[in-house]
């Protein structure tokens, strides 16, 4: 087939195929309220384009994953584009919000781009390479959760919210191009069949290590949701912050999560992942734990809320790409399914821990319910890094 790949992808493939899967989550947000209007339907309804879509995502993480392990990682991806591509279309021309919902849901196909962006970085990288490597494709689509909801309320505003879908479709379209023209097949350890994979299965699953991984992945992006369900009311209604100001103040979390990327990819090789991913739940935990001393205190503001949690970000940023990559590399050839599940318990565990920060924060509660709650995820995820380190030193 004519200009089809062959050899390993480059860095900005994997990034851009990444920065997509973002960027369809949150990029039309600010027009639901248009949307909503527009389709005569009730707001909370077009919520569910939002929530289900997270729900899609994760149950595909599942799937898509141990497919790329069974039949390679350019054809699950050259599909997924496809779907995507397709979608996107009908959600651009849905004449009314059943379509949309539908076709929306099915967008979440994308994530295959996140999944299999980090096995293509596994299969063709040593673990502590890996590491650095995540770690760049990290910190350069970590920029896409901000400029995506920008984007879309300029094109809302000059063209009205179906553009932000005609958008996403152009996208998905330079993303299939790029995929056949250099995403080349690196999966060289295909299963002949799915019985013979879900007999390795059990290698995976039965390591502690993994579960340790995972549980200090979901951990650190359930407090990621956290931060963005609760902080928001709290910095209105109790430190009448402007949503201008809250804006600002909440990209603190991403500039800590930006620059502890970069560093993570500086250290990959030379400090070994676990006690970089160690490092970042003790800033976890110390951003959170002082942030709530300050409230407890009765010395709340906007300082002491946002100054403490982008210690949080920080952290992040020196967990998420090491525990991928140490998760992966406890069975290589089960790359695709272990990114996958610790993808989906990542965004299963954040969605939960979102629907309990909604009970839990109210206009009367005041920050403190939030701030334990923090606090005790972050500890968590410090337990499970607490016992990887243990086990690191046993096994060594």
């Amino acid at each position: 087939m004519p200009f089809a790949a062959t050899t390993p992808p480059r860095m900005i493939t994997l990034v851009i195929f990444t920065a997509l899967s973002t960027l369809s989550l949150n990029m039309f947000l600010p027009s639901l309220a248009n949307m909503a209007r527009d389709f005569e339907a009730e707001y909370a309804l077009l919520a569910l384009a939002f929530a289900g879509y997270l729900g899609i995502t994760a149950v595909l993480m599942l799937i898509l994953g141990p497919l790329s392990d069974r039949y390679g990682r350019r054809p699950v991806m050259l599909a997924a584009l496809t779907i995507f591509i397709i979608a996107s279309l009908v959600c651009t021309l849905a004449p009314n919000v059943w379509v949309f919902l539908a076709f929306r849901v099915l967008q979440g196909v994308v994530i295959a781009g996140w999944a299999i962006a980090l096995a293509v970085v596994r299969d063709t990288s040593e673990p502590q390479e890996a590491a650095r490597r995540i770690s760049l494709i990290t910190m350069a689509m970590s920029v896409a959760p901000l400029l995506g909801p920008m984007l879309g309320g300029v094109l809302d505003e000059l063209f009205g919210w179906r553009a932000s879908f005609a958008t996403y479709t152009l996208f998905g379209v330079i993303a299939l191009l790029l995929c056949w023209t250099d995403l080349g097949e690196t999966n060289r350890t295909r299963s002949e069949n799915f019985r013979q994979q879900f007999r390795n299965y059990p290698d995976l699953l039965k390591s502690a290590k993994y579960w340790d991984y995972a549980a200090c992945m979901a951990f650190s992006n359930s407090g990621f949701y956290i931060f963005l369900a609760g902080v928001p009311l709290v910095a209105v209604v109790m430190l009448g912050l402007s949503p201008a100001m809250l804006g600002v103040c909440m990209g603190t979390i991403t500039i800590g999560f930006t620059f502890s990327t970069f560093l993570s990819s500086r250290l990959a090789h030379r400090v070994p992942l676990v006690n970089l991913i160690l490092a970042g739940r003790l800033s976890s935990v110390a951003g959170s734990l002082s942030c709530l001393l300050f409230f407890l205190a009765d010395m709340g503001n906007a300082y002491t809320l946002f100054g403490p949690l982008m210690l949080i970000g920080v952290g992040n940023g020196l967990t998420m790409p090491n525990a991928n990559a140490g998760a992966m590399s406890i069975r290589p050839d089960l790359a695709g399914s272990a990114v996958g599940l610790m993808g989906a318990l990542a965004v299963g565990c954040g969605g939960a821990l979102t629907a309990l920060t909604g009970m839990l924060v109210s206009e009367t509660s005041g920050a403190i319910p939030l701030l334990t709650l923090l606090l005790v995820i972050t500890l968590l995820s410090l337990v499970a890094g607490i016992h990887l380190k243990w086990l690191d030193r046993r096994i060594s």
